[in-house]
């Protein structure tokens, strides 16, 4: 079978299309948490529908084991660079970020957060992230937090070199 034809609709987020890993490790920090790093796998791809997939997969850097996932669609409205980011997390985080496509740069802000009833305090209550290709053709993400005792704050940053298509 060929692969399916990317939808027109996408096209503005062609450049966030492939298999994406992190270089160097990610860095994470929050005033609740101790600074970590993370290796983190992305996957980011479509089959021809109006819309892309993603999987966000990471890693202890020394262990390997298996830290946060989250994977989920990326909509575009027709004619416009809004956009809508759905994503399903392991920690029983649902989520709907919603910002613009604007180049190669990518601005979404929690629109609605769901969790399971049992999720972890403090809860998270607003989201924002940045995506954009920088000049070397890595893909950066920079992910800021707020939770039921922190104000808005940075959470992760980290840069993805391209490893397919």
């Amino acid at each position: 079978m060929e692969p399916p034809q990317m939808n027109p609709v996408v096209e503005p987020l062609s450049w966030m299309l492939g298999t994406w890993l992190s270089d160097p490790p990610g860095a994470g920090t929050f005033p609740t948490l101790q600074p970590f790093q993370y290796l983190e796998e992305v996957h980011i791809s479509h089959v021809g529908q109006p819309m892309l997939n993603f999987s966000f997969n990471s890693f202890h850097p020394d262990t390997h084991k298996p830290m946060h996932r989250e994977c989920g669609f990326i909509r575009l409205k027709p004619d416009t660079n809004k956009v809508a980011f759905v994503s399903a997390q392991n920690t029983g985080i649902v989520e709907v970020e919603e910002g613009e496509v604007n180049g190669q740069e990518l601005c979404i802000v929690s629109h609605s957060i769901a969790r399971i009833s049992f999720a972890k305090e403090p809860h998270v209550e607003q989201i924002t992230r940045k995506f954009r290709l920088n000049s070397e053709g890595k893909l950066e993400q920079t992910v800021s937090m707020a939770t039921t005792t922190q104000p808005m704050t940075q959470h992760l940053h980290v840069t993805y070199k391209k490893v397919t298509l």
